[in-house]
């Protein structure tokens, strides 16, 4: 069995990643969405995890959807390992199965 994944330190490095693309401060995100800008580096480093309202605005200000704040792997694998690893993740973990589940029906709806 593998390790759990630390989903908060990948979102946390992913937000820095798409900040910093982007050529904005944790001042100017924290500004924009409403936080403490110790609050901003808090969530980068995976020590806390945004409210969903927190994750709509920093998508927002980040000018992406929101599903794109979980994509971690950024192109670094094939879109075939890729269905692989999350089928096999699927198979393991009936809660994640149903959040997908749920995921899938509200994007299909949108």
């Amino acid at each position: 069995m593998t390790a759990p994944i630390d989903v908060k330190k990948l979102l946390g490095s992913r937000i820095k990643e798409l900040r910093k693309f982007r050529k904005m401060t944790q001042e100017k995100l924290a500004e924009l969405i409403d936080i403490e800008p110790n609050n901003v580096s808090k969530i980068e480093i995976g020590k806390n995890y945004p409210s969903p309202d927190n994750l709509a605005k920093i998508a927002l200000a980040l000018n992406i959807e929101i599903y794109e704040l979980f994509m971690f792997d950024n192109g670094q694998k094939s879109i075939e390992e890729i269905k692989i690893s999350v089928i096999n993740e699927v198979r393991q973990n009936d809660m994640l199965a149903r959040m997908l589940f749920k995921f899938c029906q509200a994007v299909r709806q949108s």
